[in-house]
């Protein structure tokens, strides 16, 4: 049997959710995310969107990989590229593909970006407050504000930071597409 992301999405809030011992409401006061788009969520009657899957991680102290991918099962050390997940959404032209096998007890995740031309996105937290990012450009061209500070992206380039703050990403009038490594 085949269960959709939103289901798999579904069932793994409902169940960090209950783990942690909240209701939909106190899940709702400490995302910002509505008590009814929580339950429509956690009923896989709509799919989040890039903006409340940040809120949902920032609530929960997890990045997108491991709120995304339950952790289940023994470490393997290799994962092929068609068993990488990833992750889509569609109205904001963002898609991101976990490179790295997730693993309970190794911290540093590779995650492959690509952003459509002319998308911006915005974070007002970050998942993990102080995470170490290493952004490395592939192609296109990027404009990334990290805590205020603006920086231009180009093919090579690479961005170390912590992020504590908001943070925005932005293309022009080509798509971009790059690694992050976050430890």
């Amino acid at each position: 049997m085949v269960i959709d992301q939103d289901a798999r999405l579904a069932e793994r809030i409902h169940t960090l959710r209950t783990r942690e011992g909240w209701t939909l409401q106190e899940l709702a006061d400490r995302s910002s995310v509505s008590r009814a788009t929580l339950s429509r969520i956690e009923n896989a009657e709509v799919s989040p969107n890039t903006q409340v899957l940040a809120k949902l991680c920032s609530a929960f102290g997890l990045t997108l990989t491991r709120l995304l991918a339950p952790l289940d099962g023994g470490f393997q050390p290799l994962v092929a590229h068609k068993d990488q997940t990833t992750w889509a959404d569609a109205d904001a032209g963002f898609t991101r593909r976990v490179v790295s096998p997730p693993s309970r007890g190794l911290n540093a995740e590779v995650i492959r970006c690509d952003l459509e031309a002319n998308t911006r996105i915005d974070y007002e937290t970050p998942p993990v407050s102080g995470q170490e990012h290493h952004l490395v450009m592939l192609e296109g061209r990027l404009d990334v504000e990290i805590d205020g500070q603006s920086y231009a992206l180009s093919p090579g380039d690479c961005l170390r930071y912590r992020l504590f703050g908001a943070s925005r990403f932005e293309t022009g009038a080509e798509p971009a597409a790059y690694l992050l490594l976050l430890d």
